[in-house]
């Protein structure tokens, strides 16, 4: 009567330094462990993964750490803009680094976001990159399994937008300020274009390496570099308004190389001075953001159609829709009319 089989162990052979863990029916191998402890280590891993193709593990045997670690290695570089996957990531490490996969689910995640103290927007983007970490490693093979992970809910949509009064008076308040002419630039660039902020700071006067440029002699801006990722954010390119290219022109003509710099130099960040401005201004909720917001709002209010404005604008005519169409002086004029007892037919 043939013995049972004893399953996966562990076995020390007298001449070797290293533990090896044999299983009915499959060659030894070795742990590379002389310590038993590890050992057990090693033959709980090939246990977890015995019968499998590949070296995927139980959500209960890898850490949130190491899932965003291989994201971070992997992954991240493959992206037009890393850094904002690095950002994320070094929010979530203090709080889910050591938690295992399995520790993922509803009542964590809503202990992180009241951990974290930010705004459901911030902390929606972060646990948005943990689970897209978890999905990458599970579809690359690294996990048997990927948890869901809960997101708060999202943030009501910004509308706010700026007057021409108010656009004046952060205008004046940013070009009053000794060290601020530069912000003064980029909330003209940003009103007249709509020009996310990101693309603003690295367009120049000629074709560069780090993003877009004002083409004065054609009259066309394009809002990314020829050696730049398109991302989901479209930077398409679109004529320069009669008005800005004049003063354009005019920095040009002082010698600059960027659209907004300081002492010759190209700015990077714009988020110190442009909150002064508002302050000066006694502007309250207005963000770099809010300039796209405005230059969109006034297309609309001056009858701009609606696919023109997603050409010109580099949004989507769906975005354009649903969160400008309001604006437009025929909106939902057609249901006014029927209510009045006016047929447009």
């Amino acid at each position: 009567m043939p013995r049972p089989a004893k399953g996966a162990r562990l076995h020390k052979f007298k001449h070797r330094a290293h533990w090896y863990i044999r299983d009915t029916g499959q060659p030894d191998r070795s742990t590379g462990c002389t310590s038993r402890a590890e050992a057990e280590k090693a033959l709980a891993a090939y246990i977890a993964t015995r019968g499998r193709d590949g070296p995927a593990n139980e959500p209960g045997n890898v850490t949130c750490g190491e899932v965003l670690a291989i994201y971070a290695e992997e992954y991240a570089p493959t992206v037009a803009a890393p850094e904002r996957i690095g950002y994320a990531i070094e929010a979530l490490l203090p709080f889910w680094s050591a938690l295992k996969l399995s520790a993922v689910k509803g009542e964590t995640c809503r202990r992180y976001v009241k951990w974290r103290d930010r705004s459901a927007g911030t902390t929606r983007r972060e646990l948005g990159t943990l689970q897209a970490a978890i999905n990458y490693a599970h579809r690359e093979g690294y996990i048997t399994a990927a948890p869901v992970v809960t997101l708060p809910d999202p943030p009501g949509r910004r509308e706010r937008w700026l007057t021409r009064d108010e656009a004046a008076r952060l205008l004046w308040a940013a070009y009053r300020g000794h060290k601020a002419k530069h912000i003064a630039r980029f909330i003209l660039i940003g009103l007249y274009t709509g020009t996310r902020k990101d693309a603003i700071l690295r367009m120049g006067f000629e074709p560069n390496t780090v993003g877009g440029w004002f083409d004065l002699e054609r009259g066309i801006m394009y809002r990314i570099g020829e050696h730049e990722r398109q991302t989901k954010k479209r930077r398409t390119p679109a004529p320069i308004p009669r008005k800005l290219q004049a003063h354009l022109r005019r920095w040009r003509g002082e010698g600059c190389q960027w659209a907004v710099e300081y002492q010759g130099a190209r700015i990077g960040d714009i988020k110190r001075g442009f909150a002064k401005a508002a302050q000066d201004a006694g502007l309250e909720k207005v963000s770099p953001h809010t300039l796209k917001h405005t230059a969109i709002t006034w297309a609309m209010q001056r009858g701009v159609a609606k696919w023109e404005a997603a050409g010109f604008f580099s949004t989507s005519a769906e975005t354009i829709e649903k969160v400008y169409g309001h604006h437009a002086p025929d909106f939902m004029e057609s249901a006014r009319d029927a209510m009045d007892g006016v047929s447009r037919r």
